[in-house]
């Protein structure tokens, strides 16, 4: 999101949304293609713990894992777009107010929700894989995605420090007004 607003800095501010659409769209179709292809690769019995001595004591049947999974990232983005449709399309004299349109702050929020709800999608896809390294040992090794388990938090703390920026300007813009 911040990279976005440093290296386009001609864009129009009505944009710059439009950019964490896009991010959400392709993260979207990036979760349905890996856990698609996690889907088809697993065995019938899906392990998603293991112990400290690599036997797999946690196994649940593979279609509740995928059913599962599809709920929670159907409900995830539900539940987490709802606020930028609702920003977005003006849904109340509230948020009228608070957000009006052409307001930067409308467009710098808009772009948070919806690349939040795409880091969220990427977070999943990341563990879908690693369910897959744990049941296929053979051509993933689970310790091959240290680096991205590192990755997951280090989004939400930028993400969540970018929410609290943006708020904080745009208290700031009302107090001033």
């Amino acid at each position: 999101m911040a990279l976005i607003f440093i290296l386009a800095p001609k864009i129009k501010l009505s944009m710059y949304y439009r950019f964490g659409k896009v991010f959400h769209f392709l993260s979207v179709l990036l979760f349905i293609i890996i856990f698609l292809y996690t889907y088809s690769a697993l065995p019938d019995q899906v392990a998603y713990e293991i112990d400290s001595q690599g036997s797999m004591s946690k196994i649940i049947s593979k279609n509740t894992f995928f059913y599962s999974g599809i709920i929670l990232f159907l409900v995830l983005n539900v539940i987490l777009i709802t606020p930028g449709k609702l920003i977005e399309n003006q849904s109340t004299k509230n948020i009228k107010r608070l957000f009006p349109i052409g307001d930067v702050f409308r467009d710098y929020m808009l772009t948070w929700i919806y690349s939040f709800v795409g880091i969220i999608n990427i977070s999943l896809c990341i563990m879908s894989i690693f369910v897959l390294s744990i049941n296929n040992q053979n051509e993933i090794s689970s310790g091959e995605f240290n680096f991205f388990f590192y990755l997951i938090p280090v989004f939400f703390v930028v993400w969540i420090v970018g929410l609290f920026w943006i708020l904080l300007q745009k208290f700031k813009s009302l107090q001033s007004n």
